[in-house]
């Protein structure tokens, strides 16, 4: 029992590594496609309204997967289902090399739908199996800078590096993340460790008993509080990640000055997952959320009147607030639930957060089709963020937390 014990205390950063090598992943293929959409849509003809659908066919997968990954993920060992994870993303990144119209290009993004809940879901079961409370926060914050920095990359590579090395090929770019995600798939093989910590009991390895976890979970009115105000926050985070370099360029800035702008909001992101979570008190969740919410609404409107080191400025701020939510939310439904109900918790809150990865980048691309800009779409953006932060008083943590 004492040498189980030290394994847990002394590997747990290793496992911790190796699932922010996941999370890299997932942010490097997934980020890919958004500094390039000018190449991608001249190439292979694509309107902004099709453009969107090819941005939300991931999120739509997810939501059919998130909650059977969720359960296989409760039921089977974390070593073989991220893998699992890694390996499909790295296959949708490959395939979207060879794609050569509309159709080909939506479905190899759908395969990412595919995998990616089993880095989604199965970090934060990670995070509850190998963690005590007290770290669970600073690890989550951790983990979650992985697909930011990820996106952050790719925003500050891809037109000033690899486009003009490629000469302007953006399908050999594309090549470049596959092939890392190939081979983080074989580090997370070598480096994660089965224990008796990642070991479901008897009575949690029966699936349809799993199954039967999610309708217990919706019962809850919080729960399901907390889910709608996921919806919308995914629906905001996903539409402005994947269409912000365009908004930028369709400012009139150059694809180099846009990939840069566009780093600023996930660089603070990945700050502000990191400060937040392990720092604000469980009782101060609300308020947080409330502020996080409103001053994330202002900041998007407030890029469409900025410029220099005001814009800097804003688009901090505007990455720091709206990143900072997600962890959060996360670490409420883990306290809650249990590790034995994360895979599930998880599920879910992935199902719901996708209904809105799918409507947030095609009402962008519509939007800016119907009224020729993302003007109108950002205004939109800001009053669900005005509503999202009044939803979030709906939030007791602590009522949660003895259901």
């Amino acid at each position: 029992m004492f040498e189980n014990l030290k394994i847990k205390i002394t590997y747990k950063w290793i496992m911790l590594l190796g699932v922010w090598f996941a999370y890299f992943a997932f942010g490097i293929v997934q980020g890919g496609i958004p500094p390039i959409i000018g190449p991608v849509s001249s190439d292979l003809d694509l309107s902004r309204s099709s453009m969107g659908t090819i941005l939300g066919a991931w999120p739509l997968v997810y939501i059919i997967t998130a909650i059977p990954a969720g359960a296989l993920i409760d039921r089977y060992s974390l070593k073989y289902t991220i893998a699992t994870g890694i390996f499909l993303i790295a296959i949708s990144g490959l395939s979207r090399v060879f794609a050569d119209n509309y159709f080909t290009m939506v479905l190899s993004v759908m395969i990412f739908g595919i995998g990616g809940p089993f880095i989604s879901i199965g970090a934060p079961k990670l995070i509850s199996l190998w963690f005590p409370e007290n770290l669970r926060g600073r690890a989550m914050g951790i983990y979650l800078t992985a697909p930011a920095f990820g996106r952050v990359l790719v925003l500050s590579i891809t037109n000033s590096v690899l486009m003009p090395l490629f000469n302007s090929n953006w399908r050999l770019t594309l090549l470049v993340y596959a092939l890392v995600a190939f081979l983080i798939t074989f580090i997370w093989i070598i480096i994660s460790r089965e224990s008796t910590f990642d070991q479901s009991d008897t009575e949690s390895k029966n699936l349809l008993k799993n199954m039967k976890t999610f309708p217990e979970l919706l019962s809850i009115a919080q729960v399901r509080m907390i889910l709608l105000i996921v919806l919308g926050m995914f629906l905001f985070n996903h539409g402005t990640n994947n269409w912000i370099p365009e908004i930028f360029i369709d400012l009139g800035n150059t694809q180099a000055t846009a990939g840069f702008l566009s780093a600023i909001p996930v660089v603070t992101g990945a700050l502000g997952s990191i400060v937040l979570p392990q720092y604000i008190k469980k009782q101060n969740f609300q308020l947080i959320l409330l502020i996080c919410f409103f001053i994330a609404g202002i900041s998007t409107v407030g890029i469409l009147f900025s410029d220099g080191l005001i814009l800097y400025i804003i688009l901090g701020i505007l990455g720091f607030t709206s990143r900072s939510i997600m962890p959060i939310i996360m670490l409420i439904l883990i306290s809650a639930v249990g590790s034995k109900k994360t895979g599930a918790a998880g599920g879910l809150y992935f199902t719901f957060g996708e209904i809105g990865g799918v409507l947030g980048p095609i009402f962008l691309g519509v939007s800016a089709d119907v009224f020729n800009g993302f003007n109108v779409g950002l205004f939109l953006f800001s009053g669900i963020c005005f509503i999202l932060g009044i939803l979030s008083l709906k939030i007791n943590y602590m009522k949660l937390t003895t259901d």
